[in-house]
């Protein structure tokens, strides 16, 4: 019988042979499928980098032209606001300097330290004469000078010593009360505790700002830990002007604010009756009235002092005075004003008759301290005893008292006079 054994290893190297090709036939055809997903993901990606360096086709230049064609007439019909670049452009009026946006902790603030994952460690305090807390584990830690930042990461930073990830959040609760100085045109200068530190706060305590006062440079002047000065500019007026709110700006111990003094040159666009209508400038102005038509030739000119509102005009002052159209001279009253920078005492002509009838320019805008003269021809006499008579004003004080010596020697110095006189 024949033997089949020399076969077998041809039947052996056929089977090999087949699982060669299949083990190479998948290799390929994965090599195949990868390089087609590479290849397909490269030309997405060239693709996308054409179409982002390609510029962005803008709208048709006369559809735009149309339309700032139309938003210009609607702004010279009143329609639309014209935007102001400067508030339109999302900066701030006032950009508060870190050393004053930053309120730092010192002894009367009260802190409260919330820690998550360890409510048993939770605490309130206050912080003592010396700036110092109790911290539940760590002890006794010093929080004067700080920021709340700075606080929280101390506190973190003590605890860490004594249980894991000791997360701290950390408010203030109670802000202490401080003291500052008030200085330039303000009503009552002068040192001020303050319950809640906040700038119009502090305008407030002293009497309001003067007609005076340039509320668009408001100085506060600041003393930080190391003993460096430093000093921030507040603007105050354009808010009020464009309705904006007012910066917030929180004052610290030994803050001195300094109000500046309004110069000539910067009046024209300055409106002072906008100010002298908000709650931060002088409330109440007191006018003094000397009214030589109350009395005779026996009786010497009425001296009183009228008080009236910051916003008061000329006409006001007339209506509070009370004085009577047949014995006084309306045509010729005279408004007497104190002007500090020239150091004497400017009178103006005016007359209440125009007035009454809406002459504006003889209507106009009462200051603190001003003095109103009516009478019998009292201009031309009024002008010459300023003029003549008295020696320059050194300041207001001296303006005033001068008018308060009038009550002795009204009679003579403001007398109807003659006959022709009337």
């Amino acid at each position: 019988m024949p033997q089949v054994l020399p076969y077998q290893p041809i039947r052996r190297f056929t089977a090999l042979a087949f699982v060669g090709l299949y083990s190479l036939a998948s290799v390929l055809s994965s090599a195949v499928l990868f390089w087609v997903i590479d290849s397909s993901t490269s030309s997405l990606v060239a693709l996308g980098q054409t179409q982002s360096e390609q510029p962005s086709t803008s709208a048709d230049p006369d559809a735009e032209e149309l339309l700032e064609e139309a938003r210009e007439r609607l702004i010279d019909r009143g329609e639309i606001l014209n935007p102001d670049p400067e508030t339109d452009s999302g900066v701030p009026l006032n950009q508060l300097s870190p050393e004053f946006d930053a309120y730092r902790l010192g002894p009367g603030d009260a802190v409260a330290a919330t820690l998550p994952f360890y409510p048993e460690l939770n605490f309130q305090v206050t912080l003592d004469l010396e700036g110092n807390v109790i911290v539940p584990l760590a002890g006794v830690l010093s929080l004067k000078g700080l920021t709340l930042q700075q606080a929280t990461d101390r506190i973190q930073t003590a605890l860490n010593r004594y249980v894991i990830n000791p997360q701290v959040d950390l408010i203030l609760t109670t802000q202490r009360p401080v003291e500052v100085t008030i200085t330039g045109e303000v009503v009552r200068p002068g040192v001020y505790p303050l319950a809640a530190p906040q700038l119009t706060t502090a305008l407030l305590s002293a009497g309001g700002t003067t007609r005076l006062a340039d509320l668009r440079t408001v100085r506060v002047r600041r003393t930080l830990t190391d003993g460096s000065v430093v000093e921030q500019n507040i603007d105050l007026y354009t808010p009020l002007r464009e309705a904006n709110g007012v910066p917030d700006v929180r004052l610290a111990d030994g803050d001195s604010i300094i109000i500046p003094t309004l110069t000539s040159d910067a009046i024209a666009d300055y409106d002072r009756n906008l100010i002298a209508r908000s709650t931060i400038s002088q409330q109440q102005i007191v006018v003094r009235v000397l009214n030589y038509s109350a009395g005779g030739r026996a009786v010497p000119g009425a001296i009183s002092s009228i008080t009236l509102p910051s916003s008061s005009h000329f006409l006001d002052a007339l209506t509070t005075i009370g004085v009577s159209p047949s014995t006084a001279d309306l045509g010729e009253v005279a408004l007497v004003r104190f002007d500090p920078e020239q150091g004497r005492a400017i009178s103006q002509e005016l007359d209440a008759k125009e007035a009454l009838l809406g002459n504006a320019s003889q209507d106009p805008p009462l200051e603190n301290n001003d003095v109103i003269v009516v009478g019998r021809n009292f201009v031309s006499r009024i002008t010459y005893a300023l003029n003549t008579v008295t020696q320059p004003f050194r300041d207001v004080l001296g303006f005033l008292l001068f008018f308060d010596s009038l009550a002795d020697g009204a009679n003579d110095l403001f007398g109807p006079g003659d006959d022709d006189d009337n």
